[in-house]
């Protein structure tokens, strides 16, 4: 049976305002059977979720996975903290990175692969200033103007 092409996108839009990305990575998640049901069924959100080591392995908090419908007794935590799965380069040079001043590891995107595993997009990030996120909104307008030809 082939695999059709998954629609599942859920984005993180307030993490792209509130910080700089540095440089972005695909990342494994370890879910049980009934979260992954849940993404699979557009049921997740990502606004206040972020990255953090527990030694050399790195996981995800706060990503909220609604509890899946047709589940039984093997529901899982919506929020419970999942493990995400890179090669040890990546989690070396990550948590180098996150340990200077003013860094962090955001999540940008939650997508199911062509192979049907969930993976997400993580950031390295750098918090914008006030005057940066007033310079993204006018250049957000700017673009949307050029676009519509009111220029």
């Amino acid at each position: 049976m082939a695999r059709t092409k998954s629609d599942i996108n859920i984005k993180n839009k307030k993490a792209s305002f509130e910080y700089e990305f540095i440089e972005t990575y695909t990342a494994g998640i370890v879910l049980s059977g009934t979260e992954i049901k849940s993404i699979r069924s557009g049921k997740a959100s990502l606004p206040d979720s972020y990255c953090y080591f527990v030694g050399n392995e790195l996981f995800v908090k706060n990503m909220h996975v609604a509890d899946y419908w047709w589940g039984s007794f093997n529901k899982h935590d919506p929020k419970r903290d999942r493990k995400l799965l890179l090669t040890k380069r990546e989690l070396r040079k990550l948590k180098r990175a996150s340990q200077e001043k003013g860094m962090t590891i955001v999540t940008v995107r939650l997508f199911i692969a062509d192979n049907g595993f969930a993976k997400l997009v993580i950031a390295l990030a750098k918090g914008k200033k006030e005057y940066d996120k007033r310079q993204s909104i006018k250049e957000k307008d700017q673009r949307r103007e050029m676009e519509r030809g009111d220029y």
